[in-house]
């Protein structure tokens, strides 16, 4: 979906640890998606937050921690951090307005200097100080890298968040909705979560539904002010025959492998999960590349 004057682009928030980097993460996306987090991989990036609105697409990445490294695989992940830097549109670079610019500060800012993406000082927790200390701050840290923008905010309190993301919004470059409205995270366990109610599926269906059966996970976000998880999925197959038997009577065999894969899906994400599924068919969509793409096999992978 291309809307012409849509902006999207990828942004990387990067500090030292207990900078407000997940409350700020939070506060923006809208809901706590921490509880949906996987263990932080060391290779590839994580994208931690989707955050859509009308007009636009922010992605916040994570990238493997600046620090001094202490030894090889320390060395190569600053390397990876600092390639992932390149990479993305746009960085932020937070900090923590009570704790001042301490030694690990100044260390990312010496990597920053070899980096050519705009990068934001986006100074964390001024609730905590004094305005006149924030003057300070400000002037200390200009002296030391020309940053894009400076701004400073309470990512717990709300203050100037908005302020800042209207501003993230102007140094985005036009582009697509990467990902649906819906969805505020892109980890793996929408992917294991679909498989695991194919598996249901099959092993209850045995022979009577081969494989040509497809999960499309519609839905997966926490429900309001409740610690549950929302699970919405559709069972895809190709024949009539077919819808039939995976309902079952009065619908007995759908509201089975329900239970059964809620039971996994729980243990999985360690969260209550309220799992609805519904059955389609779709006559012969294994020979339709679209409908493929649509139920994320890719082309390289058939």
């Amino acid at each position: 979906m291309e809307n012409k004057g849509y902006r999207s682009g990828f942004i990387s928030i990067i500090g030292r640890p207990n900078v407000g980097k997940s409350t700020f993460l939070n506060r923006v996306i809208g809901q706590k998606i921490a509880i949906m987090s996987d263990k932080p991989q060391t290779t590839r990036n994580k994208i931690q937050g989707v955050l859509t609105t009308d007009d636009a697409q922010f992605i916040f990445i994570d990238t493997p921690g600046i620090h001094k490294p202490k030894h090889k695989l320390g060395d190569f992940m600053v390397k990876v951090a600092q390639n992932t830097l390149r990479e993305v549109d746009l960085v932020l670079f937070m900090v923590n307005a009570e704790e001042g610019c301490g030694r690990g500060d100044e260390f990312i800012i010496e990597k920053l200097k070899s980096v050519n993406t705009p990068v934001f000082l986006v100074i964390n927790k001024i609730d905590r100080i004094h305005p006149d200390e924030l003057l300070t701050l400000v002037e200390t840290y200009s002296k030391k890298h020309d940053f894009s923008e400076i701004i400073p905010i309470s990512a717990l309190e709300g203050n100037n968040v908005e302020r800042l993301l209207e501003q993230i919004r102007n140094y985005m470059p036009e582009g697509p909705q990467y990902y649906p409205p819906d969805q505020v995270t892109d980890h793996p366990e929408r992917f294991i979560v679909s498989e695991l109610i194919r598996e249901k599926v099959l092993h209850l269906t045995r022979e009577e539904v081969p494989h040509s059966v497809a999960v499309v996970l519609d839905k997966m976000a926490p429900m309001e002010d409740k610690d549950v998880i929302h699970i919405m999925a559709t069972i895809v197959v190709e024949r009539d025959s077919q819808k039939g038997i995976i309902i079952g009577k009065r619908g007995s065999m759908l509201k089975e492998i329900g239970r059964r894969a809620r039971m996994d899906i729980e243990n999985l994400l360690g969260s209550k999960v309220f799992l609805e599924l519904w059955v389609k068919v779709q006559k012969d969509w294994r020979n339709r590349l679209s409908q493929l793409r649509d139920f994320g096999f890719r082309e390289d992978e058939y």
